[in-house]
């Protein structure tokens, strides 16, 4: 199947490629990793495409107060190995390493994957997890959208159809706290059948769940007694059955993830000086 056809434009700064947005039924495209495949199904037929890849100074990373700020064109190879985030922000790069084929990383970008907030995606969990947050330009100036707010359903974000994600801001680590991120999927590069990270910082111990329900969850299990943690943070879960896996089999990988990367957060805390 071929996409339906649709006009292009390439804007050579941010303001041309608002103006451009304004058009209707048009819709952005950076690293293409998420609309290229829904243009070639039909999914999506947007009647203009915006190509932002020729505006300047959006694929850096910088370190800004109290984080690390990635820019709309940082593809997730640049992410991946950048080490800024392996000093700063650790548990980026350690779910980036998940993110498909290095084929796709090379060319997809983080940013993209946040406002596309597919919850099979790593980056929607992360920035989640720790409670990071999204910046974006349009008509009206720019705005920053927490990522509490930021996934409001399935592959819905609350970036408006006239606005350009321009930036991810992640928090950095704090002094002494632990990070980790595993999953379990069908075969290498697959999407998760589950995913989890995990945050330990000092008693306070907050889990994220990717491939369960359909927004990435937090949990926190803070005071929650190990044995019980996997069926607190099922509590807030709703895994489903579908094509790739059952119900109870996803409920089952929460458990395991669960007290698997709580325990790897705790111990890489404990290796900084802090944990429980």
């Amino acid at each position: 199947m071929k996409p339906a056809p649709f006009d292009y434009v390439r804007p050579t700064d941010l303001a041309g490629a608002v103006a451009a947005l304004a058009a209707p039924d048009s819709k952005v495209l950076a690293g293409g990793q998420s609309l290229v495949p829904l243009l070639s199904m039909r999914l999506a037929a947007p009647s203009l495409v915006v190509d932002i890849n020729g505006v300047p100074g959006l694929d850096t990373i910088t370190e800004v107060g109290g984080g690390v700020r990635v820019g709309a064109l940082a593809r997730h190879t640049a992410v991946l190995e950048s080490p800024l985030l392996a000093r700063v922000q650790p548990l980026v790069p350690a779910a980036l390493a998940h993110v498909a084929h290095p084929t796709i990383r090379n060319r997809g970008t983080t940013v993209g994957s946040l406002v596309h907030a597919d919850a099979a995606a790593e980056m929607p969990v992360v920035l989640r997890l720790l409670e990071g947050s999204l910046d974006v330009e349009g008509p009206a100036g720019r705005r920053t959208i927490g990522a509490r707010e930021l996934f409001v359903g399935p592959l819905e974000s609350a970036v408006g159809p006239d606005e350009i994600a321009v930036s991810a801001f992640f928090p950095a680590l704090p002094a002494g706290a632990g990070v980790a991120f595993d999953e379990v999927a069908r075969r290498h590069g697959d999407y998760a059948l589950v995913g989890a990270g995990a945050v330990v910082d000092g008693d306070r111990i907050r889990v994220g769940y990717l491939s369960v329900s359909d927004v990435p969850v937090v949990v926190d299990l803070t005071g929650v007694a190990p044995a019980d943690r996997a069926d607190a943070a099922l509590e807030h879960l709703d895994a489903a059955t579908d094509i790739h896996s059952t119900a109870a089999y996803r409920r089952q990988l929460v458990r395991v993830l669960t007290d698997r990367v709580v325990a790897v957060a705790t111990r890489n805390a404990t290796a900084q000086g802090g944990g429980r």
